[in-house]
């Protein structure tokens, strides 16, 4: 399917009545595809997304339309939405360790390319701390330096493991058996639509 056709699926799974906080509705984004600008509709598109929860195939048609523009931010974006949509979103406000005082000296990546391992309580049968992976997206900015703060959205590898988390938990972020950073849970949503804790969706 070419880009205009995803598109416009994904166009047509947006609620007509929505719009985001710069009040940008569905007839802005469609104004920009009927023109051919297919980078500003995808853009708008995928604000209006985060307005409210939309189905599965609304990011996978963004995914794929971002993925034949080669606009390789946006179909990583996309794609970590599927993955929300699927499982559920968890975000935390983390804090890295200063270079000082911490094995990295150099910023993370913010779009989902990191897979840290997390102590959020779970233990070893012998009583020992259980490390779970998860992959990191950092909001609103592309990296994240040594001692840096932001908010973070997490994709953990198993979803069931991570079950128990609620907002307000303060959980551990490790590359080795050393703490890397600390964050507290801002946001719990399951995948059956239960939230959680302070609402956002802000990339």
């Amino acid at each position: 399917m070419d880009v205009p056709k995803l598109l416009e699926a994904a166009f047509l799974l947006v609620p007509e009545d929505i719009a985001t906080e710069n009040d940008v509705t569905v007839a802005d984004a469609w104004e920009y595809l009927t023109q051919d600008e297919w980078e500003v509709a995808l853009g708008l598109l995928e604000e209006l997304g985060d307005v409210q929860p939309l189905p599965l195939s609304f990011w996978e048609a963004l995914a794929t339309a971002a993925e034949q523009m080669r606009m390789e931010k946006s179909a990583a974006w996309c794609h970590w939405r599927c993955y929300e949509t699927r499982n559920g979103t968890i975000r935390a406000d983390l804090t890295l360790r200063p270079a000082a005082e911490a094995r990295r000296q150099t910023p993370i990546s913010g779009a989902g390319v990191l897979r840290p391992m997390w102590n959020i309580g779970n233990r070893t049968p012998t009583g020992e701390p259980a490390f779970n992976i998860a992959m990191l997206w950092v909001e609103r900015t592309p990296f994240l330096k040594p001692g840096g703060r932001a908010s973070v959205r997490l994709a953990p590898l198993d979803p069931q493991q991570w079950q128990h988390l609620e907002p307000g938990q303060v959980i551990t972020m490790h590359e080795d058996r050393s703490v890397a950073g600390t964050a507290v849970v801002l946001e719990v949503q399951r995948h059956c639509g239960h939230a959680h804790g302070i609402e956002s969706n802000d990339q």
